[in-house]
């Protein structure tokens, strides 16, 4: 059932993931407005077209909603979030982005609503789901974690569903990662420490992604000697993905 809090929410961008958090606060209970460039196929949800670009019409419809979950690409956050803290309303969104994590917790400061940002998969539910594992323990030497939503029969080169923002996935191939090492609070490089994992006899590659810890860096400083985060992928697909980052020199303007 909805919380006490607020009923009335408004989801903006519609792609796979968006289509998906309408869809479940819907069945949940909520009041659920959407906006998005493109027309809507869900049934029963009030649906807004328009382009985030047009800073009135936003800051209009927010102005008549309780809270709302940007599912759009990391890079169009911060004004969806801006909107949120001007008019007192609740703003979630599924960034990985840690510059635009930063600049949404300091408005969370003085906001007059939730401002939580990270609340996707990774980061989000699998810190939560870490956190949990730590319970019952007296001490924890490492906490490290692997996540991948992979499809079952991958197809292509790089063995992927683009489930998430292609932007957003690009994002977490460039920019250093938070890290606990030797119990320090550091920053390491994307795409590093590659190691091979088996499950249920499937043979998968993780390596270093920035954001998917989210906080949790500084929730366990002091408490483990080591915490990371690593992506999970289909064996392959780091080395494609040096080649077009790297040896094909594509990182900067990728960026």
């Amino acid at each position: 059932m909805a919380g006490s809090l607020f009923k009335h929410v408004t989801v903006i961008g519609l792609g796979k993931v968006g289509s998906l958090v309408a869809t479940l606060l819907q069945r949940s209970g909520f009041e659920v407005v959407t906006f998005d460039q493109s027309p809507s196929a869900i049934a029963g949800i009030t649906h807004h077209r328009g382009f985030v670009s047009d800073h009135k019409k936003m800051h209009q419809l927010l102005s008549q909603t309780q809270a709302v979950v940007s599912c759009l690409p990391y890079h169009l956050n911060l004004e969806i979030a801006k909107n949120a803290y001007e008019l007192g309303i609740h703003y979630f969104d599924l960034t990985e982005d840690v510059e635009t994590t930063r600049q949404i917790r300091t408005m969370a400061r003085d906001s007059k609503g939730v401002m939580a940002p990270q609340c996707g998969l990774a980061p989000g539910f699998i810190a939560i789901v870490g956190a949990h594992l730590t319970h019952g323990f007296e001490s924890i030497r490492s906490i490290e974690l692997r996540v991948g939503a992979l499809p079952q029969n991958p197809k292509g080169m790089i063995g992927y569903a683009f489930n998430w923002s292609p932007e957003g996935v690009v994002n977490e191939y460039l920019n250093d990662c938070e890290v606990i090492r030797e119990g320090k609070n550091t920053f390491i490089p994307a795409m590093q420490d590659v190691e091979n994992i088996v499950i249920q006899g499937v043979q998968l590659e993780a390596f270093s992604t920035s954001g998917g810890l989210g906080t949790m860096c500084e929730t366990y400083l002091n408490q483990v000697s080591e915490l990371n985060y690593k992506t999970l992928r289909y064996p392959g697909h780091f080395k494609t993905m040096v080649c077009f980052f790297h040896e094909l020199r594509l990182k900067k303007t990728a960026g």
